[in-house]
């Protein structure tokens, strides 16, 4: 089992930053992609960013060049670098791990969420 624990959630005005962390513990698998997606408030979850084990990336459009995504795979954690944030922006973050356990096949662990909100 895999347990991921997000932090670094926040109120924000437009323009500005925040950087949010997740943490992954239990049975980490080599073939995994770790990435943020987020969800809005009627809307579906959508993925952000996310970051193979060796360090290719993929971004939504809509946050190209002011996102950034980064892995640490010593320590199993995957952080989320949001710059000129939007009121757009704003959703409920989750973290994801997809372990490719039989390639295409996968399975998905989530952590809880954490709000970002972007307003004056």
């Amino acid at each position: 089992q895999v347990q991921l624990v997000e932090s670094g959630g926040g109120l924000v005005q437009p323009g500005g930053s925040l950087r949010l962390s997740c943490a992954a513990s239990g049975s980490i698998f080599s073939e995994n992609v770790m990435g943020w997606y987020r969800q809005a408030p009627g809307k579906q979850r959508e993925l952000v960013a996310t970051i193979a084990r060796g360090g290719s990336t993929n971004y939504a459009d809509s946050v190209k060049g002011r996102f950034t995504i980064s892995r640490d795979n010593t320590k199993n954690t995957v952080d989320l670098q949001m710059n000129s944030l939007k009121p757009e922006d704003t959703a409920v973050y989750f973290c994801n791990v997809r372990w490719y356990y039989r390639f295409p096949n996968y399975r998905d662990y989530w952590g809880q969420g954490t709000q970002v909100t972007v307003s004056s």
